[in-house]
């Protein structure tokens, strides 16, 4: 079952989700979500190094396609910022030819990776890893938009971080202003947009009020046909990139690997943040399979390695798509623009662009996590550390072998601290009655206890959110924490997606029987604080028990 595709199931069990209203609410949705995915496909295809239409093929095969046979209901697939610093650096080295049979390589690993039941296995990768490695992205990407911004007109720019700031530092007198003026006119456009109207993406009236701009005021601003020429919106047909053999499969396998990871943990990301947003469950492996497929399929038309999209699939769901029939139709709507629009399209400025860019790399980069780890133990701090500087200066294979690398040493230290620990006396708690059940009858209606065993760290957390996932006419949700000896980053992040999920349904929060050093990181996160303060941390289950059906009590009555 769990490598049938969600559309599938669907179809077969609840038809009911397929009534004229409900496809009439899921193709509005992708009518939205093409209209926000034109710009950035095209955007993010010309930072990659190649044309626009690129990035559209890629949003229009690999979409459908994610859409059709994944296992989540309304994931949106296409390309993604997190590609563009992998995809420029494979080109550079490689050509287009290379960068197209890495993608075909990468889908071929995801489908090994789905069938193979790999899905779980990438959950487990430390949380301070995938944040450093995200906002050092976001960090390269922005360096990357510079040039067009300021309308620089630099050729050959070099690929390292600081040699491309030294050489935009050399040619701070060359800035167009008028070209600087039309970017900032995208941004606030796109910025205060939506707090006005909400029917039409930002980024999208943004795009069309600037080029109009710039074509009757007659600018000299750079536009996506005077950089690139009169650029094609038809669809070739499928072929091979080159000649596969040996030597090329080894030359590339290592880019294919960057890919299949990366898109992976992405699309599975965003499947997770989508199962919060809508309250279902996807089907980890199945996606994996999807999204490699839809790799294979978008290398043989000429597109770009995809993946899931977290911001397109949060617009699908804002805006009431909830089965794959939305992301079917965002793809569809894409062709249509991309066949009918593009003579129009090649009169987008750059700078245009550029700035949409500059906001995905402001929401890629999630400064707010970034800082919040600062609070996270010295150990959670090096890997995120560790990640971001080698993701900026070196590469992502690099910064992600060295961020798993430190985070297993890193591991193994802990646990031995961890022994150390528990072969002392903790006397901040009284002794308490050792029992090793529960007895449901002492337990409140509408009371759920769950305990943790062991340390709570990487490997544990996603077993976590997975055990808790079944918590139904719960309005106290007790934690039983004795044998929890420490916990790390990934965790707490852990910790705190359970506390955004019962917040959401009403669920309170109560801890039982917390150590010492377990209680100190979740008070410098200020996750006490949160749950309601110290009055929901009890000494042992007894008082927690307590505490819950009087929590209950109080909202009865």
């Amino acid at each position: 079952m769990s490598l049938k595709p969600k559309l599938f199931t669907l179809l077969q069990n609840r038809p009911e989700e397929f009534s004229p209203r409900r496809l009439l609410k899921d193709i509005t949705s992708g009518l939205v979500v093409a209209c926000i995915a034109l710009p950035l496909s095209i955007a993010l295809a010309i930072a990659s190094g190649v044309t626009p239409e690129k990035g559209l093929v890629t949003a229009v095969i690999a979409g459908f396609l994610i859409s059709l046979l994944g296992g989540s209901r309304v994931q949106i697939g296409g390309p993604t910022g997190a590609f563009v610093v992998i995809v420029y650096g494979i080109i550079e080295k490689f050509g287009l030819a290379g960068l197209l049979t890495a993608t075909l390589m990468a889908g071929v690993i995801l489908m090994l990776m789905g069938l193979l039941k790999f899905g779980a296995f990438i959950k487990f990768i430390p949380y301070p890893v995938t944040t450093g490695f995200t906002s050092g992205i976001a960090l390269v990407l922005f360096s990357t938009q510079i040039n067009d911004f300021f309308g620089l007109g630099l050729t050959n720019i070099p690929g390292d971080f600081f040699s491309k700031w030294q050489l935009y530092a050399h040619h701070i007198s060359a800035i167009q202003w008028p070209t600087v003026g039309i970017g900032l006119l995208t941004l606030g456009i796109i910025l205060v947009w939506p707090k006005k109207w909400k029917a039409l993406p930002g980024s999208l009236v943004a795009l069309v009020i600037t080029t109009l701009i710039v074509k009757f005021a007659h600018l000299n601003v750079a536009t996506i046909t005077s950089t690139f020429g009169q650029v094609d919106g038809s669809l070739s047909m499928p072929h091979m990139p080159g000649v596969i053999n040996l030597t090329v499969i080894r030359n590339l396998l290592p880019a294919a690997f960057t890919i299949a990871f990366l898109s992976g943990i992405e699309s599975l990301l965003s499947a997770v943040v989508a199962d919060g947003m809508i309250g279902k469950r996807h089907r980890s492996n199945m996606e994996l399979v999807a999204t490699g497929i839809a790799n294979v399929a978008s290398g043989l038309f000429g597109g770009l390695p995809a993946t899931g999209a977290i911001a397109r699939t949060a617009a699908n769901i804002e805006n009431g798509g909830r089965t794959p029939v939305a992301g079917m139709a965002h793809a569809l709507f894409l062709l249509i623009m991309m066949l009918c629009l593009m003579k129009y399209i090649g009169l987008i400025p750059m700078t245009s662009l550029a700035a949409l860019l500059f906001l995905v790399a402001y929401r890629m980069s999630d400064w707010r996590s970034f800082t919040a780890l600062f609070k996270a133990p010295a150990s959670d701090i090096a890997i995120l550390l560790t990640t971001f500087t080698l993701t900026v200066v070196e590469d992502l294979v690099v910064a992600i072998e060295f961020g798993l690398v430190l985070a297993a040493v890193l591991f193994m230290k802990r646990m031995s601290d961890v022994y150390q620990i528990t072969n002392e006396d903790d006397d901040i708690f009284d002794e308490v009655r050792r029992r090793d059940d529960i007895d449901t009858k002492i337990i409140a209606e509408h009371v759920t206890v769950y305990e943790i065993n062991g340390p709570f760290f990487f490997g544990a957390a996603a077993k976590f959110l997975d055990t808790l996932e079944n918590h139904k006419e719960c309005k106290v949700l007790v934690l039983r924490m004795r044998s929890v000896p420490a916990i790390d980053a990934t965790g707490y992040h852990a910790l705190e997606r359970m506390y955004n999920r019962c917040q959401k349904e009403g669920v309170q929060i109560v801890l039982s029987h917390v150590q010492k050093h377990v209680l100190s990181t979740l008070n410098q996160y200020r996750f006490i604080q949160k749950i309601g303060g110290e009055s929901h941390v009890c000494k042992n289950i007894d008082a927690a028990l307590k505490k819950a059906e009087s929590l209950v009590n109080q909202q009865v009555h």
